[in-house]
């Protein structure tokens, strides 16, 4: 048997249904990931591969072919889960009360178990080294990935792939997308410092809800004047928090924010104004504005000659009309930028929806669910892009 066959016959579907499933009835978020990471090694350590945990915080970092330094192929999946109630009624529904794997990372971390327990199989055919990340706080506000490169992990890496579930694409079916693919995400919390007073006398407080509510208006107003219309750009407010009963004036409120473009002088530009709003709307109703900066994403720009021998790959196992290529860059970010900072890589989205299970529910929502035959779709387009590219790109 081929190592094409053996590696195939490998990727066990069930194992990694097992293993998502479990996954997503304990979810875990950011860093406090102690099930999630117990469940990694126990399942590299039933297949024999090794790992390390001293790269960032909270993350596995596997090997295969360790003694190979000819080329080293990165994969990486994230762990982390959302802070969201799940209403799906299933078997598998979270046990773990205001925590949801709500955007797939239980299925990225199934399918890179899946990838690693069929390559373990024929490691001795395999003319490469491989390196498998299982990243921590992909969601959260300090940034798994960062960290984990500031650690040197892309030292010894030559190129890195991930995926994506997405709902936007019928399962069976992926989407790829060269060069610029994903926003840059800038998080930052907006602090409005006033004055208490009686809310039958607001002339003697200084309102810091008011202060707020016109901030959001002016940002709102900005986008819409000064940004062109045909330039991306789109600003979330999250979450918007001030005051505590009905008849104190508010002396303190927080928004937190998250804008996502995708050029650097968009983001300037737009945080430039966001702080000039601020200072103005607080200096003239006699109050204090602050600007925190929380977290800042690079764009994924994907590297275009792995992006295609990626799509040649994916059109190997799932079909030439199936390995999709993307118009139009995403909106979302995603942290694995910050691999590509150092090395090149490539990011591509494993199609899970499937109307006739109703399964159609976006990213992020509580009812988001996927049709797990995705799983081996990813741990094959995975398989067969180390295969073909195993002794160079």
């Amino acid at each position: 048997m081929d190592i094409q066959k053996k590696a195939f016959s490998g990727i066990d579907k069930e194992y990694m249904i097992k293993i998502r499933r479990r996954l997503h009835m304990y979810p875990e978020t950011g860093f406090d990931l102690p099930k999630t990471l117990e469940l990694v090694r126990q399942e590299l350590g039933n297949m024999g591969v090794e790992y390390t945990e001293k790269y960032g915080k909270s993350s596995i970092v596997a090997t295969i072919n360790a003694h190979k330094t000819n080329m080293t192929i990165g994969i990486r999946a994230d762990m982390d889960a959302l802070p969201v109630d799940e209403i799906n009624e299933v078997e598998y529904k979270s046990r773990h009360e205001g925590k949801m794997h709500a955007c797939g990372h239980d299925a990225h971390t199934a399918i890179l178990l899946g990838t690693i327990k069929a390559l373990a199989a024929v490691r001795d055919q395999i003319d490469c080294r491989l390196v498998f990340l299982f990243q921590p706080s992909e969601e959260g506000m300090s940034s798994g990935a960062r960290l984990m490169a500031e650690d040197g992990v892309m030292d010894d890496i030559d190129f890195i792939v991930a995926c994506h579930m997405d709902n936007n694409y019928d399962v069976g079916t992926a989407g790829f997308r060269a060069g610029y693919a994903m926003a840059a995400d800038t998080a930052f919390t907006i602090e409005l410092f006033g004055r208490s007073g009686h809310a039958a006398q607001p002339h003697t407080a200084v309102d810091t809800i008011a202060m707020g509510v016109k901030i959001y208006t002016d940002i709102q107003f900005m986008l819409t004047r000064e940004i062109n219309p045909l330039e991306p750009c789109t600003l979330n407010v999250g979450s918007f928090i001030g005051g505590s009963t009905n008849n104190v004036v508010a002396d303190y409120c927080r928004l937190v924010c998250s804008l996502r473009t995708q050029s650097p002088e968009t983001q300037e530009y737009v945080m430039k104004r966001i702080n000039q709003i601020v200072k103005n709307t607080a200096q003239e109703a006699g109050g204090r504005g602050e600007i925190h900066q929380n977290k800042y994403l690079p764009p994924v720009i994907n590297d275009k000659h792995l992006t295609d021998k990626l799509i040649a790959s994916a059109q190997k196992v799932l079909g030439k009309d199936n390995a999709i290529i993307m118009e139009n860059p995403k909106m979302i970010s995603e942290d694995f930028a910050y691999y590509q900072t150092k090395k090149p890589g490539s990011f591509f989205f494993v199609g899970s929806r499937n109307e006739d299970k109703g399964i159609v529910s976006m990213l992020h929502r509580n009812n988001w669910n996927i049709d797990e035959d995705a799983l081996e779709c990813g741990a094959r387009v995975f398989i067969q892009f180390i295969l073909d590219n195993m002794k160079g790109l």
